[in-house]
Protein backbone atom coordinates (compact mmCIF):
# COMPACT_ATOMS: atom_id res chain seq x y z
CA UNK A 1 0.00 0.00 0.00
CA UNK A 2 2.44 2.83 -1.52
CA UNK A 3 2.84 5.63 0.71
CA UNK A 4 -0.24 4.55 3.29
CA UNK A 5 -0.36 4.53 6.94
CA UNK A 6 -3.58 2.17 7.25
CA UNK A 7 -2.77 -0.52 9.44
CA UNK A 8 0.75 0.90 10.52
CA UNK A 9 2.45 -1.04 13.52
CA UNK A 10 3.78 2.35 15.24
CA UNK A 11 2.19 4.80 17.01
CA UNK A 12 -0.92 5.77 14.87
CA UNK A 13 -0.01 9.28 12.89
CA UNK A 14 -1.62 11.74 10.82
CA UNK A 15 -3.57 10.27 7.39
CA UNK A 16 -4.29 12.17 3.84
CA UNK A 17 -7.65 11.84 3.43
CA UNK A 18 -9.20 13.30 -0.01
CA UNK A 19 -12.29 14.36 -0.42
CA UNK A 20 -14.41 15.30 -3.37
CA UNK A 21 -16.06 18.14 -3.40
CA UNK A 22 -15.79 21.27 -1.47
CA UNK A 23 -18.79 22.99 -1.14
CA UNK A 24 -21.42 20.24 -0.65
CA UNK A 25 -22.93 19.44 2.75
CA UNK A 26 -20.84 16.49 3.68
CA UNK A 27 -17.55 18.02 2.79
CA UNK A 28 -17.96 21.29 4.70
CA UNK A 29 -19.50 19.20 7.63
CA UNK A 30 -15.69 17.74 7.48
CA UNK A 31 -14.25 20.30 6.95
CA UNK A 32 -15.39 21.71 10.01
CA UNK A 33 -15.27 18.27 12.25
CA UNK A 34 -12.95 17.86 14.64
CA UNK A 35 -10.43 15.30 12.46
CA UNK A 36 -7.26 14.63 13.47
CA UNK A 37 -6.25 13.59 9.78
CA UNK A 38 -4.81 15.85 7.03
CA UNK A 39 -8.35 16.89 4.85
CA UNK A 40 -7.45 17.48 1.06
CA UNK A 41 -10.55 19.20 -0.52
CA UNK A 42 -10.39 18.64 -4.45
CA UNK A 43 -12.67 20.15 -6.54
CA UNK A 44 -13.00 21.78 -9.94
CA UNK A 45 -11.87 22.92 -11.72
CA UNK A 46 -8.71 21.05 -11.06
CA UNK A 47 -10.87 17.83 -10.25
CA UNK A 48 -13.99 16.87 -12.32
CA UNK A 49 -16.06 14.28 -11.59
CA UNK A 50 -16.72 14.50 -15.69
CA UNK A 51 -13.61 14.10 -16.49
CA UNK A 52 -11.76 10.75 -15.71
CA UNK A 53 -8.02 11.89 -16.79
CA UNK A 54 -8.71 14.61 -13.56
CA UNK A 55 -9.34 11.90 -11.17
CA UNK A 56 -6.47 10.02 -12.21
CA UNK A 57 -4.24 13.06 -12.13
CA UNK A 58 -5.68 14.00 -8.65
CA UNK A 59 -5.24 10.66 -7.11
CA UNK A 60 -1.55 9.87 -8.18
CA UNK A 61 -0.03 13.85 -7.20
CA UNK A 62 -1.93 13.99 -4.01
CA UNK A 63 -1.54 10.38 -3.08
CA UNK A 64 -3.91 10.23 -0.17
CA UNK A 65 -4.08 7.27 2.10
CA UNK A 66 -8.07 7.60 2.18
CA UNK A 67 -10.23 9.01 -0.43
CA UNK A 68 -14.01 9.84 0.45
CA UNK A 69 -16.08 9.78 -1.92
CA UNK A 70 -18.69 12.52 -1.52
CA UNK A 71 -19.52 14.80 -4.28
CA UNK A 72 -22.24 13.81 -6.60
CA UNK A 73 -24.37 14.86 -9.40
CA UNK A 74 -27.45 15.88 -7.14
CA UNK A 75 -29.90 17.60 -8.92
CA UNK A 76 -32.60 14.87 -8.66
CA UNK A 77 -35.63 16.25 -11.03
CA UNK A 78 -32.75 17.64 -13.56
CA UNK A 79 -31.37 14.42 -14.03
CA UNK A 80 -34.58 13.29 -15.83
CA UNK A 81 -33.37 15.47 -18.50
CA UNK A 82 -29.50 14.71 -18.18
CA UNK A 83 -29.23 11.21 -18.19
CA UNK A 84 -26.04 11.00 -19.89
CA UNK A 85 -24.33 13.82 -17.26
CA UNK A 86 -25.74 12.11 -14.20
CA UNK A 87 -24.53 8.86 -15.40
CA UNK A 88 -20.85 9.83 -16.00
CA UNK A 89 -20.60 11.67 -12.91
CA UNK A 90 -22.92 9.55 -10.74
CA UNK A 91 -22.44 6.11 -12.00
CA UNK A 92 -19.20 5.87 -14.23
CA UNK A 93 -16.69 8.52 -11.80
CA UNK A 94 -17.22 6.40 -8.20
CA UNK A 95 -15.06 3.43 -10.44
CA UNK A 96 -12.79 5.51 -11.79
CA UNK A 97 -11.64 6.95 -8.49
CA UNK A 98 -11.81 3.46 -7.07
CA UNK A 99 -9.33 2.29 -9.49
CA UNK A 100 -7.38 5.22 -9.60
CA UNK A 101 -7.33 4.93 -5.30
CA UNK A 102 -6.26 1.57 -6.01
CA UNK A 103 -3.35 2.11 -7.85
CA UNK A 104 -1.64 3.79 -4.76
CA UNK A 105 -3.18 1.48 -2.35
CA UNK A 106 -5.90 3.66 -0.83
CA UNK A 107 -9.31 2.50 0.13
CA UNK A 108 -12.50 4.58 -0.84
CA UNK A 109 -15.90 5.54 1.61
CA UNK A 110 -18.61 6.07 -1.15
CA UNK A 111 -22.01 7.79 -0.26
CA UNK A 112 -24.81 6.78 -2.00
CA UNK A 113 -28.53 7.12 -1.47
CA UNK A 114 -32.22 5.45 -0.65
CA UNK A 115 -32.75 6.39 -3.98
CA UNK A 116 -31.74 2.97 -4.84
CA UNK A 117 -34.75 1.21 -3.55
CA UNK A 118 -38.26 1.48 -5.29
CA UNK A 119 -39.65 3.32 -2.04
CA UNK A 120 -42.31 0.62 -1.82
CA UNK A 121 -43.66 -1.15 2.00
CA UNK A 122 -43.32 0.45 5.29
CA UNK A 123 -40.07 -1.77 6.13
CA UNK A 124 -36.73 0.13 6.47
CA UNK A 125 -34.81 -0.55 4.17
CA UNK A 126 -31.57 -2.96 5.18
CA UNK A 127 -28.26 -3.21 3.24
CA UNK A 128 -29.48 -6.83 1.64
CA UNK A 129 -32.53 -5.73 0.41
CA UNK A 130 -32.68 -5.71 -3.44
CA UNK A 131 -32.56 -2.69 -5.28
CA UNK A 132 -34.87 -1.29 -8.11
CA UNK A 133 -34.39 2.34 -8.22
CA UNK A 134 -37.02 4.35 -10.24
CA UNK A 135 -35.47 7.63 -10.97
CA UNK A 136 -32.28 8.85 -13.31
CA UNK A 137 -30.50 9.83 -10.25
CA UNK A 138 -31.11 6.79 -8.60
CA UNK A 139 -29.60 4.40 -11.52
CA UNK A 140 -27.16 6.27 -11.99
CA UNK A 141 -26.34 5.85 -7.87
CA UNK A 142 -26.74 2.64 -8.07
CA UNK A 143 -24.60 1.99 -10.81
CA UNK A 144 -22.05 4.15 -9.24
CA UNK A 145 -22.14 1.96 -6.41
CA UNK A 146 -21.48 -1.49 -8.87
CA UNK A 147 -18.50 0.36 -10.73
CA UNK A 148 -16.69 0.41 -6.91
CA UNK A 149 -17.39 -2.79 -6.20
CA UNK A 150 -15.61 -3.91 -9.65
CA UNK A 151 -13.00 -1.51 -9.36
CA UNK A 152 -10.73 -3.47 -7.25
CA UNK A 153 -10.29 -0.52 -4.44
CA UNK A 154 -10.85 -1.28 -1.12
CA UNK A 155 -14.09 0.58 -0.08
CA UNK A 156 -17.29 0.78 2.03
CA UNK A 157 -20.38 2.29 0.68
CA UNK A 158 -22.39 4.62 2.87
CA UNK A 159 -26.24 4.82 1.62
CA UNK A 160 -27.73 7.50 3.57
CA UNK A 161 -31.82 9.86 3.20
CA UNK A 162 -32.69 13.30 3.64
CA UNK A 163 -29.60 15.13 4.23
CA UNK A 164 -29.67 18.53 6.14
CA UNK A 165 -26.95 20.73 7.97
CA UNK A 166 -26.16 24.54 8.67
CA UNK A 167 -24.88 24.76 4.62
CA UNK A 168 -25.81 24.66 1.49
CA UNK A 169 -29.49 23.78 0.26
CA UNK A 170 -31.79 21.65 2.33
CA UNK A 171 -35.25 21.08 3.86
CA UNK A 172 -34.36 22.83 6.83
CA UNK A 173 -33.36 25.96 6.03
CA UNK A 174 -35.91 25.63 3.32
CA UNK A 175 -38.62 25.45 6.22
CA UNK A 176 -37.28 28.15 8.57
CA UNK A 177 -37.12 30.59 5.50
CA UNK A 178 -41.00 29.94 4.53
CA UNK A 179 -42.08 29.97 8.10
CA UNK A 180 -40.88 33.49 7.84
CA UNK A 181 -43.21 35.00 5.49
CA UNK A 182 -46.09 32.41 5.87
CA UNK A 183 -48.38 31.46 8.47
CA UNK A 184 -49.13 27.83 6.55
CA UNK A 185 -47.40 25.09 4.87
CA UNK A 186 -48.15 22.51 2.58
CA UNK A 187 -45.45 19.95 3.17
CA UNK A 188 -45.70 16.32 1.74
CA UNK A 189 -47.02 13.70 4.74
CA UNK A 190 -47.45 10.57 2.88
CA UNK A 191 -43.53 9.59 1.76
CA UNK A 192 -41.40 8.76 5.16
CA UNK A 193 -37.74 8.91 5.46
CA UNK A 194 -35.07 9.23 8.31
CA UNK A 195 -33.88 13.36 8.50
CA UNK A 196 -29.73 12.62 8.70
CA UNK A 197 -27.21 15.81 9.84
CA UNK A 198 -24.42 16.17 7.45
CA UNK A 199 -22.55 16.80 10.47
CA UNK A 200 -23.66 13.40 11.70
CA UNK A 201 -22.15 11.87 8.37
CA UNK A 202 -19.23 13.55 9.03
CA UNK A 203 -18.48 11.95 12.02
CA UNK A 204 -19.54 8.54 10.80
CA UNK A 205 -17.19 8.54 7.95
CA UNK A 206 -14.13 9.43 10.69
CA UNK A 207 -15.42 6.84 12.54
CA UNK A 208 -14.47 4.38 9.90
CA UNK A 209 -11.32 6.14 8.59
CA UNK A 210 -9.71 5.80 12.49
CA UNK A 211 -11.18 2.20 12.47
CA UNK A 212 -9.44 1.30 9.01
CA UNK A 213 -6.13 2.68 10.16
CA UNK A 214 -5.84 0.74 12.93
CA UNK A 215 -7.87 -2.40 10.96
CA UNK A 216 -7.77 -2.20 7.49
CA UNK A 217 -10.30 -4.81 6.60
CA UNK A 218 -12.67 -4.40 9.30
CA UNK A 219 -15.88 -4.04 7.51
CA UNK A 220 -14.73 -3.46 4.09
CA UNK A 221 -15.65 -4.01 0.71
CA UNK A 222 -19.52 -3.97 1.94
CA UNK A 223 -22.53 -1.70 1.62
CA UNK A 224 -24.43 -0.03 5.10
CA UNK A 225 -26.66 2.40 5.81
CA UNK A 226 -26.31 5.49 7.90
CA UNK A 227 -29.17 7.46 8.51
CA UNK A 228 -31.17 9.62 11.08
CA UNK A 229 -32.05 6.91 14.55
CA UNK A 230 -35.55 8.09 13.40
CA UNK A 231 -38.34 8.02 10.91
CA UNK A 232 -41.49 10.04 9.73
CA UNK A 233 -43.05 12.00 6.79
CA UNK A 234 -41.92 15.08 5.28
CA UNK A 235 -44.62 16.85 7.06
CA UNK A 236 -44.01 14.98 10.25
CA UNK A 237 -39.76 16.86 10.10
CA UNK A 238 -41.60 20.14 9.12
CA UNK A 239 -43.80 19.89 12.54
CA UNK A 240 -40.85 19.32 14.50
CA UNK A 241 -38.66 21.84 13.00
CA UNK A 242 -40.82 24.48 13.53
CA UNK A 243 -41.71 23.23 17.20
CA UNK A 244 -37.94 23.54 17.71
CA UNK A 245 -37.32 26.92 16.14
CA UNK A 246 -40.89 28.14 18.38
CA UNK A 247 -38.89 26.78 21.31
CA UNK A 248 -35.78 29.15 20.23
CA UNK A 249 -37.84 32.28 19.98
CA UNK A 250 -37.83 32.00 16.09
CA UNK A 251 -39.96 32.06 13.27
CA UNK A 252 -42.90 29.18 12.81
CA UNK A 253 -45.76 28.29 11.50
CA UNK A 254 -48.28 25.55 11.12
CA UNK A 255 -48.04 22.46 8.28
CA UNK A 256 -50.53 21.49 6.14
CA UNK A 257 -50.16 17.42 4.95
CA UNK A 258 -50.72 16.91 1.27
CA UNK A 259 -50.41 13.91 -0.30
CA UNK A 260 -47.20 13.52 -3.08
CA UNK A 261 -49.39 13.06 -6.17
CA UNK A 262 -50.04 16.81 -5.23
CA UNK A 263 -46.39 18.23 -5.34
CA UNK A 264 -45.95 16.79 -8.94
CA UNK A 265 -42.04 16.63 -9.45
CA UNK A 266 -40.17 15.36 -12.35
CA UNK A 267 -38.50 12.43 -10.96
CA UNK A 268 -40.15 10.10 -8.94
CA UNK A 269 -39.62 10.52 -5.16
CA UNK A 270 -39.69 6.73 -2.87
CA UNK A 271 -42.60 6.74 -0.88
CA UNK A 272 -40.64 4.81 1.57
CA UNK A 273 -37.05 5.57 2.51
CA UNK A 274 -36.84 4.51 5.91
CA UNK A 275 -32.99 2.82 6.50
CA UNK A 276 -32.12 0.31 8.93
CA UNK A 277 -28.77 1.61 10.21
CA UNK A 278 -27.88 -1.19 12.76
CA UNK A 279 -25.40 -2.72 10.57
CA UNK A 280 -22.88 0.26 10.71
CA UNK A 281 -23.37 0.96 14.26
CA UNK A 282 -22.56 -2.55 14.86
CA UNK A 283 -19.42 -2.84 12.99
CA UNK A 284 -17.40 0.13 13.26
CA UNK A 285 -18.55 0.35 17.08
CA UNK A 286 -20.61 4.09 16.17
CA UNK A 287 -24.22 4.27 17.63
CA UNK A 288 -26.45 6.59 16.10
CA UNK A 289 -26.50 10.57 17.39
CA UNK A 290 -30.06 11.33 18.87
CA UNK A 291 -31.96 12.98 15.73
CA UNK A 292 -33.74 15.41 17.99
CA UNK A 293 -30.37 16.77 19.56
CA UNK A 294 -28.96 16.77 15.99
CA UNK A 295 -31.52 18.64 14.28
CA UNK A 296 -31.52 21.09 17.15
CA UNK A 297 -28.13 21.82 17.06
CA UNK A 298 -28.82 22.64 13.56
CA UNK A 299 -31.29 24.84 13.81
CA UNK A 300 -29.79 26.45 16.85
CA UNK A 301 -26.65 27.46 14.46
CA UNK A 302 -28.63 28.28 11.64
CA UNK A 303 -31.08 30.92 13.62
CA UNK A 304 -27.74 32.34 15.03
CA UNK A 305 -26.24 32.29 11.59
Amino acid sequence: MPGSVLGHPEAERLMRILVTGRDGQVARSLAESDCDHELIFAARPDFDLADAASIESTLERDRPDLVISAAAYTAVDQAEDEPDMAMLVNGEAPGVIGRAAANIGAPVLHLSTDYVFDGSGTEPWRESDPTAPHSVYGKSKLAGEQALAASGATHAILRTAWIYSPFGTNFVKTMLALARDRDTVEVVDDQYGNPTSALDIAHALIRVADRWQSCPSLGANRVYHFAGDTSMSWAEFAQTIFAISKRQGCAHCSVEGIPASQYPAKAPRPANSRLESALFAETFGHPLPDWHASLTETIRRLIAA
